[in-house]
């Protein structure tokens, strides 16, 4: 299923789900769509299936949570074996999250939560381990996300006919 395969309901199921998973209901997308709860529900079992919704995340702000050295280390690794060392990384205790980059020699952006300095440099270490090459190590002050908007503005004129 790709983008076209996607009607306005599955794309509005999307946008709220991206605004805020935790208090949107199959009900309240129901009413604003004007279809029943029970479609809204198995929508979201199939972009699920079809592996379009991949999860849902809680959005953490490390350091009001006392982890004061959240990373962001940019890393190098062989274009034949970015994915896997990405889904390798996942595995070592303390990265929060792998970014493939398409292009360019820094092509991994692996997202790290450490207790210290020591912590960081073990997985630094472990990263090193699995052949990712560190090119640069950025603290992260914060992170914000935003539904994508495409999702409920199809093109110029849908900006006015979308739901409330």
């Amino acid at each position: 299923m790709t983008l076209k395969g996607l009607d306005e309901l599955d794309r509005y199921i999307i946008h709220e789900l991206q605004r805020d998973v935790k208090d949107t209901s199959s009900k309240e997308i129901a009413d604003a769509m004007d279809v029943s709860p029970s479609t809204v529900r198995k929508r979201i079992d199939r972009l699920e299936e079809k592996g379009i919704i991949t999860g849902y995340h809680a959005d953490v702000d490390y350091g009001k949570a006392g982890y004061q050295l959240h990373m962001q280390i940019v890393c190098t690794a062989p274009i034949q074996d970015r994915e896997e060392l990405g889904r390798q990384a996942l595995d070592i205790f303390g990265v929060v999250s792998v970014r493939e980059i398409a292009t360019g020699a820094d092509n991994l952006l692996v997202g790290v939560v450490a207790r210290d300095n020591d912590d960081l440099t073990r997985i630094a270490g472990e990263l090193s381990a699995l052949g990712l090459a560190t090119s640069d190590e950025q603290l992260v002050r914060g992170d914000r996300f935003t539904p994508y908007q495409g999702f409920i503005e199809a093109d110029e004129t849908a900006v006015d006919s979308r739901p409330p």
